[in-house]
């Protein structure tokens, strides 16, 4: 049976408020795996446990992609569950390694999550390092392996996996409050949407256009780069505000080298507006 095991980095600095951030962290992992074959997500000693069900194995590039966009994730890996007893570990890995190419050398990086567990990690990857390499001959290398195989030892279940799959990092969406962009064309809004959806903002988008004096082509660029920043959050709402009348009154009653000043103006009070809406 397989599970992803989740990693969550800065989340455990946060002392005790690390419950809600981890719960936000839950939720968001559930709804960004819907449709999929996901048995359960939960969070257990320090990482969350996603497991998945008889399909979930053959769904795994997709769990990846989603999983890799999630904001709060430090990194995860496709893990299979073994029996938490040091010889099963070891000879179950020492079997599993055979399916994967040879690299040019490896080694173990054993966790072990709960202490009543009586050996310690370095014990554990020296045993199972043994193992292995009395199976297939591989070169260790406890600096620069070209293979790191992981062991994780909970309370009651054990996981071995071949990779580590980064995440983004962050901190969970929802966790920082919600906050609104104003989105133009350009590089620097969606950039700047993106930092702070990674900051764990919920992030609302308005974008100023000028139809039908001008053509709908910003309004089109604009949600494409929602529809972007939307995989990372998940869920998103743009507002698209109508602007060219006002521009046209600026024109008709400001001096040019103040025009710019009040647009901004203008587009700020709006936005206030709509954010408090």
């Amino acid at each position: 049976m397989y599970s992803v095991i989740v990693h969550y980095g800065e989340l455990a600095l946060k002392g005790r408020n690390r419950p809600w951030f981890v719960s936000m962290l839950v939720r968001t992992v559930k709804a960004a795996l819907h449709g999929l074959d996901v048995q359960t997500v939960k969070p257990l000693v320090g990482r969350l446990v996603v497991t998945l069900g008889p399909q979930g194995g053959a769904q795994w590039e997709e769990i990846r992609t989603r999983l890799s966009r999630i904001p709060g994730i430090g990194n995860f890996a496709r893990a299979t569950h073994v029996v938490p007893d040091l010889e099963v570990i070891a000879e179950t890995v020492a079997r599993a390694v055979a399916s994967e190419p040879a690299p040019r050398s490896f080694r173990i990086a054993a966790r072990r999550a709960d202490k009543r567990f009586g050996i310690p990690s370095p014990e554990i990857e020296r045993v199972v390092g043994a193992r292995v390499q009395a199976a297939t001959g591989w070169k260790v290398d406890l600096s620069a392996p070209e293979l790191a195989i992981g062991i994780e030892v909970l309370s009651a279940d054990a996981f071995f996996y071949f990779k580590k799959e980064p995440g983004v990092g962050g901190l969970p969406i929802g966790t920082s409050g919600r906050v609104t962009c104003l989105l133009s064309g350009g590089i620097d809004s969606p950039v700047a949407a993106w930092r702070l959806i990674r900051r764990g903002a919920r992030v609302t988008f308005v974008h100023f256009h000028s139809y039908p004096i001008l053509s709908r082509t910003s309004q089109e660029k604009a949600r494409e780069l929602v529809q972007q920043l939307t995989r990372y959050q998940l869920k998103s709402r743009l507002y698209l505000v109508p602007f060219g009348v006002l521009q046209q009154q600026v024109v008709l009653t400001i001096p040019p080298h103040l025009r710019v000043v009040v647009y901004r103006r203008l587009m700020m009070r709006i936005a206030e507006r709509l954010a408090l809406a």
